[in-house]
């Protein structure tokens, strides 16, 4: 069996043929376009635009959910982090699928129940529309910007490494051509074309970690222990990946972590924005419970994916590839079946990241031309169409800010770019979703307080931060402004927005219809009545 894992274990760069990793490619790309266009409507009215004129099943949308959650962070970046830094890699799976738990107990249900189109529409139903609106947009936009520039990072990396590029601007081309694949997506498909690419990415992704899962067993004969103890022989680290404190040295850092991604699913708006898609609240329950499953299993195989890699590549050739940590799934691809089965793999990757580019996207334009265009700028007063007119031009201007984005943070792990954009949605959007769902005296003081509060000390804290400054690993390496000792701000920033949306409420006094706009909230928001017009009272 050693010999067996022996010749596994050192896969063949040169293998690596970018003319069958092309063609590949072209062919995923052709597919998921044609889809988009045989469902796509020119003339889309904001609810087929926005929310797919709420056409999806429970089964159908939670396959998209898993889909939409299920990005490069969870495939590229966890594989990379547990095959080099073990247990603390492993973090990231336990988190992003606990975080569930609070999505479906919590939110799922009232949240579709409330709101027509965007998380503002629920925030803002029993407080001031204009001020609530604009600071759910502006905290839905950053959490948006972070997330794409993480699936951008992933894909400048991924295509480098089957490409074989090494000139820097290369990789800056690649991350260009996905963004402008993300804009086509959006523009032409809405969220019902968004939504068809998330099902088929979910199904595909789910199926080939799944195969690869059972060929890493296959060859340790299904022996889980016997995997471990070869990634510990192949790990320089030794038996201190099974441990805590490799890659988190300090136990705050690694608590700050956990809450982020414990707490952020709950405030992820693309992700929010998949309950409206669907008729009923009791699809919207069903297609969280959907997603629960596939998505657990899902991260089952990036354990096994994670040592795999670790024990049939080595840390070593990970680090030493183009892309890093983010190689390893394709890299363990590449020894397990060559070049053609890295291709495929890489491939579905590559899908992967142009579906939740697409779904971060549309949710970004929604929440501009809904939220800040239509309700604010013209006061509910908009032409028939200008409304989803502005959401296409948004996306461009989006897709455009990304790819910049994506450029300078191309070197870091994608998933930890992806635990800032959990700490910034647990910060600036949750305390509010919980506070308007459940606390009465909650007003529009307590609101803003909460949403300005988190957002803007989640993002100065991210800023001063090891991840932006002060260490080689940083998006500016040369700098050094980190006086924030932890890399990621969830266990300072969470805490206080929960904590300032109960000051600034307790300091405000409501509006004078407070009462009466609450009580509509609370029986709207358990009996699903008057759902389809939660925004225009």
């Amino acid at each position: 069996m050693s010999a067996e894992l022996a010749s596994a274990a050192t896969p063949d760069l040169q293998q690596v043929d970018p003319v069958i990793n092309m063609v590949v490619f072209a062919a995923f790309v052709a597919v998921t376009l044609f889809i988009v266009f045989r469902v796509s409507r020119r003339k889309a009215t904001e609810n087929e635009f926005y929310a797919a004129g709420r056409s999806f099943s429970g089964r159908q949308n939670g396959i998209a959910i898993a889909g939409d959650y299920l990005s490069a962070a969870s495939f590229l970046g966890i594989c990379g982090a547990i095959a080099v830094a073990g247990y603390d890699g492993f973090l990231y799976s336990i988190g992003f699928l606990v975080a569930w738990l609070v999505a479906l107990l919590l939110v799922a249900e009232l949240l579709r129940n409330t709101g027509r189109f965007t998380m503002a529409d629920v925030l803002s139903f029993r407080l001031k529309q204009r001020p609530v609106r604009m600071a759910a947009a502006l905290a839905t936009l950053t959490v948006c910007f972070f997330y794409l520039v993480a699936q951008m990072a992933g894909a400048g990396n991924l295509v480098a490494l089957l490409m074989g590029f090494t000139d820097p601007i290369a990789k800056d081309i690649t991350i260009a051509i996905v963004g402008g694949l993300m804009i086509v997506y959006v523009i032409f498909g809405g969220m019902k074309g968004t939504t068809w690419v998330q099902i088929i990415k979910a199904v595909l992704l789910i199926a080939g970690a799944g195969i690869l899962t059972l060929m890493v067993l296959f060859i340790v004969q299904f022996d889980f222990n016997e995997l471990l103890q070869r990634a510990i022989d192949q790990s320089p680290e030794g038996e201190a990946i099974l441990a805590p404190g490799l890659k988190y040295t300090n136990p705050i850092d690694f608590l700050s972590l956990g809450l982020a991604l414990v707490l952020g699913t709950a405030g992820l708006p693309h992700v929010l924005m998949r309950f409206y898609t669907v008729p009923s609240a009791k699809e919207a329950r069903r297609s969280v419970v959907w997603a629960i499953w596939l998505i657990g299993i899902f991260y089952l195989f990036t354990l096994v994916l994670g040592f795999g890699a670790g024990a049939l590549v080595g840390p070593e050739t990970i680090a030493g590839a183009a892309g890093g940590e983010n190689a390893a799934a394709p890299l363990l691809a590449l020894a397990l079946g060559g070049p053609v089965l890295m291709a495929v793999i890489s491939a579905i990757a590559f899908a992967t990241i142009l579906a939740v580019v697409a779904g971060l996207a549309i949710t970004a334009a929604t929440s501009f031309a809904h939220d800040i265009y239509a309700s604010i700028i013209k006061r509910g007063d908009v032409a028939p169409g200008a409304e989803v007119k502005v959401a296409r031009i948004t996306v461009v201007v989006i897709g455009i800010i990304a790819i910049v984005g994506g450029i300078v943070a191309q070197n870091q792990n994608v998933a930890f770019l992806v635990a800032l954009a959990f700490a910034v949605a647990a910060s600036a959007n949750l305390p509010t979703i919980l506070y308007s769902l459940f606390w009465r005296r909650f007003n529009t003081g307590g609101a803003l307080w909460s949403m300005y509060g988190g957002l803007i000390s989640c993002v100065l804290l991210i800023v001063l931060s090891p991840a932006v400054s002060g260490r080689e690993t940083s998006m500016f390496p040369d700098a050094d402004f980190a006086i924030f000792p932890l890399s990621n701000p969830g266990i300072v920033s969470i805490p206080l927005a929960f904590v300032l949306g109960i000051v600034g409420t307790l300091v405000t006094k409501p509006s004078a219809d407070h009462a009466v706009k609450q009580a509509e909230m609370e029986v709207r928001s358990f009996t699903g009545a008057g759902a389809e017009k939660a925004s225009e009272h």
